[in-house]
């Protein structure tokens, strides 16, 4: 194993950050289980979404998709739904979450985006992602009655179903046909007015809340908080990270307003310990029934350890209302078989190259707090490309602290900020001394790379955009970055 990578402590986004926007081309075919036939069928999928309206201008409106899911016959009501809202750690959770129901021998669905690769990332069944061919099949179950909504959305001068819309109803009607015991839904913005709210969660997940999207959420935390609380549904359980102030108070006040169960990390659960180990970390949670003491989590920064504590607690609300412990065996299978791609990822060696789909100041405090505990580089060059709604500043200022050089460079997202632009606001926060401008993402990473290489214990950093991360990962693949023990 390469010295560069395992030098002594180790290490996002503060992981999971709602990124809205598909990446890559959605077409790299990264290992599913369908035969090579249905590949290209998978792609029309894609292709069809792709003709919608995009995921950048989401419709604040649940009556299209609520409309076509009853025309489907309601699938998403078919199984229990664990559902999650939040700004940063929304899919490390979900995956988590996940991971410990299928442990315990349950069919799980678990619907979470962007992709990183390819679409079918977004559709996980039973641990794996959607094979093309029941991906392709259920969109043809599906797509006549998207396209009575559609007429019926035409007449009236609305526009027709988005791409996330339509995502949606495929996901919910995938999982009934699979079938699975529960789904885990993560919402693609806010919650209110999210499409996949048409599902009523039995448990209701709040991940840490903070300004993000404020041209449609809300321009303080606690106008966030309030749309993010709409997954809330009556009687429900409802857990959730620590939180501001302002945003605790909105959903506490939505709790009680539905006569839901409302725990809070701190107080109703809370992590113990987390502790550095080879690989990731050994967590001890304190959950709503029971005390979880040394698991292994394969996951690393502090961040990805409170997410374990919302996800034991979430696991404990959906069997036992709170009021049942875990089985340890089951947790520790749960744990060690995570994985959260895009988070902290090892796509390279010689030198160590890491990709975070950080895109907020939040999840860049993580991942720099991360890189801090987990890792001994003694020289970090990021490469960094951000979308043009983003608080570049809070980013970079985040990362400053341990970054030692800044490569600027551009995604495929027409979203990205221009280089010259962003590297002049990274200029203007760190020095002209420690930025480069690389346009093209393939030489930005090769200056990188070498420019860490000069270092006995150098590393490549990409992150500021989700975007970026999965172009970057198919890159590493195609180039063959990874060593035998990456």
């Amino acid at each position: 194993m390469s010295d560069q990578f395992f030098g002594g402590d180790f290490g996002p986004p503060a992981d999971d950050p709602d990124e809205t926007e598909g990446t890559g081309d959605g077409f790299e075919e990264v290992g599913l289980d369908a035969p090579d036939e249905f590949v290209e069928e998978g792609d029309a999928v894609y292709r069809a979404l792709l003709a919608r309206l995009g995921e950048a201008a989401p419709q604040p409106r649940l009556t299209a998709t609520r409309r076509a899911a009853e025309l489907l016959g309601d699938p998403q009501r078919s199984y229990p739904v664990i559902h999650i809202t939040g700004t940063n750690g929304k899919t490390s959770t979900s995956r988590m979450i996940e991971s410990i129901l299928r442990a315990y021998g349950l069919r799980t669905g678990l619907f979470t985006s962007p992709h990183l690769e390819r679409l079918n990332e977004r559709i996980m069944i039973d641990g794996q992602p959607i094979s093309n061919e029941a991906l392709a099949a259920n969109w043809r179950d599906i797509e006549p009655f998207l396209g009575i909504i559609d007429s019926e959305l035409a007449a009236e001068g609305e526009p027709g179903l988005t791409f996330f819309e339509a995502l949606s109803v495929l996901a919910f009607a995938s999982f009934a046909d699979a079938p699975v015991d529960v789904a885990v839904i993560e919402v693609g913005m806010g919650g209110e007015w999210d499409s996949t709210n048409i599902a009523d969660g039995q448990v209701a997940v709040i991940t840490p809340i903070s300004l993000d999207h404020t041209a449609r959420l809300g321009n303080t935390v606690a106008e966030i908080a309030r749309t993010k609380s709409g997954i809330i549904k009556p009687a429900a359980e409802v857990v959730s990270a620590i939180q501001p102030a302002e945003a605790l108070a909105e959903l506490q006040r939505a709790a009680s307003l539905s006569e839901s169960r409302f725990a809070v990390e701190g107080d109703g659960f809370r992590l113990l310990e987390s502790t550095v180990a080879v690989g990731g970390q050994l967590v001890s949670v304190q959950g709503l029934a029971g005390t979880y003491r040394d698991h292994f989590l394969p996951l690393y920064g502090a961040h990805q350890g409170h997410n374990a504590a919302v996800a034991v607690a979430a696991v404990e609300s959906f069997l036992g209302a709170g009021t049942q412990a875990l089985s340890d065996e089951v947790l520790t299978e749960g744990f060690a078989t995570v994985t959260s791609p895009g988070r902290l990822q090892l796509v390279g060696i010689e030198p160590t190259v890491l990709v975070d789909a950080a895109h907020n100041p939040g999840g860049a405090q993580a991942l720099a707090a991360a890189v801090t505990e987990y890792f001994t580089f003694d020289k970090v060059i990021a490469v960094i490309a951000v979308l043009a709604d983003k608080d570049v500043e809070g980013i970079v200022r985040a990362l400053d602290p341990v970054v030692d050089e800044f490569v600027i460079t551009s995604s495929s997202s027409d979203r990205a900020i221009d280089p010259d632009e962003l590297a002049s606001t990274v200029v203007g926060i760190v020095g002209a001394d420690r930025v480069l401008v690389e346009p093209e993402l393939e030489a930005a990473l090769d200056q990188a790379r070498e420019l860490a290489g000069e270092s006995e214990k150098g590393a490549v950093l990409v992150t500021g955009s989700i975007t970026l991360v999965g172009e970057v990962i198919g890159l590493a693949a195609a180039e063959g970055w990874k060593g035998d023990d990456a």
